[in-house]
């Protein structure tokens, strides 16, 4: 997914081409189910709803369910506010501070993209992890008797698992990015090095950062004067709230998995009168006290099954420390226990991992699609 093409004033130009074509053209109002228009009200409605399902979720917040719920959620934003664009009056469109505010939204947008190949880049990550974890389970299998070379295999893995957990920002030089999305075919003999697993398929060149890319999402974004809200007929009020959704999903996305120059400081000014301001800066507020607790202050990323498989393996690993042969009845049951567990914890790992990265993918190509459905419409329209 590469968005360097996508970037700078290539960006710019596109926003600018877009409203120039919108002021030649008849645009015919996109219509929702119900047979009504979007309106500026309906779009601030459906953005609350979603933060107070977000935040009154039944999943845990940072888990891969969780994610799932927020990257859902974006998409239906995303889209919602197309069909806003697209129902509001030409008339209004072509107006300088619509433009203005719309192509800087384009911008801010294409600087989601990164973002996504980044994470994109972490949940391959995970799963070279899951290999790992996968030499754990099938060395200390429980169809298998217990033996000292069974251990010795386990926390050889463990340890490489270990290593490979520690925080990228700290390891850079043990990697080599490779600006592709194939994988690698080193043998299989090769899995051993940790340079190797942060080496797969990374999207994002070297100097990238996970924490820059954030603020310039952010950069300059305030809720619109009372002035700027009347010369737009309070759509200015609507391209503020799309853009802070943006900021949202791709700061709780770098929180939640492992990327390049993780930075969590965002600040979110966002007025009390919207209506989806209080659950968004809640969740703000939760995942910024999760990550300042002092088992998370260090780790690679906050995601909940990422934290529960750092608890279980370093459990594993003290108990094959501390082994004795032959090993007892109620040790053996001991290990047994917390195998069983890694092996729940894996599996769910993997069944989440998939279904999220097609999700990023769909944020990935949803924004760049956007405005090639838009210059579409609008130049059928213009025929």
């Amino acid at each position: 997914m590469p968005a360097t093409e996508f970037q700078g004033s290539a960006a710019a130009q596109f926003g600018r081409s877009v409203f120039s074509l919108k002021r030649h053209s008849h645009v015919t109002p996109v219509v929702m189910d119900g047979g009504q228009s979007l309106d500026l009200d309906t779009f601030q409605s459906h953005v609350s709803d979603c933060f107070q399902q977000l935040s009154s979720s039944s999943h845990d917040l940072l888990s891969l369910s969780w994610l799932r719920d927020l990257l859902d959620s974006f998409l239906r934003i995303h889209h919602q506010f197309k069909l806003l664009i697209l129902s509001t009056p030409k008339s209004h469109l072509s107006k300088p501070t619509v433009d203005r505010l719309l192509s800087d939204y384009f911008e801010r947008s294409v600087k989601g993209l990164d973002v996504c190949n980044a994470i994109r880049d972490g949940i391959e990550q995970m799963r070279q992890w899951h290999k790992l974890l996968e030499i754990v389970l099938c060395a200390l299998d429980r169809d298998r008797t217990l033996g000292e070379g069974q251990f010795r295999r386990a926390k050889k893995a463990l340890i490489d698992l270990a290593i490979a957990m520690l925080d990228d920002k700290d390891n850079t030089t043990l990697a080599h990015r490779n600006r592709s999305f194939g994988r690698s075919n080193t043998p299989a003999k090769d899995y051993r090095s940790v340079g190797h697993f942060r080496s797969l398929s990374w999207s994002v060149s070297r100097s990238w950062s996970a924490a820059r890319q954030l603020q310039a999402i952010g950069n300059n974004l305030c809720a619109p004067r009372p002035n700027e809200i009347a010369a737009t007929n309070g759509l200015a009020t609507a391209v503020f709230t799309v853009n802070s959704v943006l900021l949202f999903v791709m700061w709780a996305l770098v929180a939640a998995i492992p990327c390049q120059d993780r930075g969590l400081q965002v600040h979110f000014t966002i007025p009390r009168t919207f209506g989806w301001a209080a659950p968004l800066l809640s969740l703000h507020e939760r995942i910024m006290e999760e990550s300042k607790r002092r088992d998370r202050r260090n780790a690679c990323a906050l995601l909940k099954e990422i934290h529960q498989i750092e608890k279980c393996s370093r459990l594993i690993s003290e108990l094959a420390d501390s082994v004795q042969f032959p090993l007892s009845e109620d040790k053996e049951g001991e290990v047994r226990q917390r195998v069983h567990e890694l092996s729940e914890l894996c599996e769910g790992m993997k069944e989440g991992l998939d279904p999220l990265e097609r999700q990023v993918r769909e944020v990935f190509h949803g924004i760049v699609r956007s405005r090639t459905e838009g210059m579409d419409s609008l130049g059928k329209t213009n025929e």
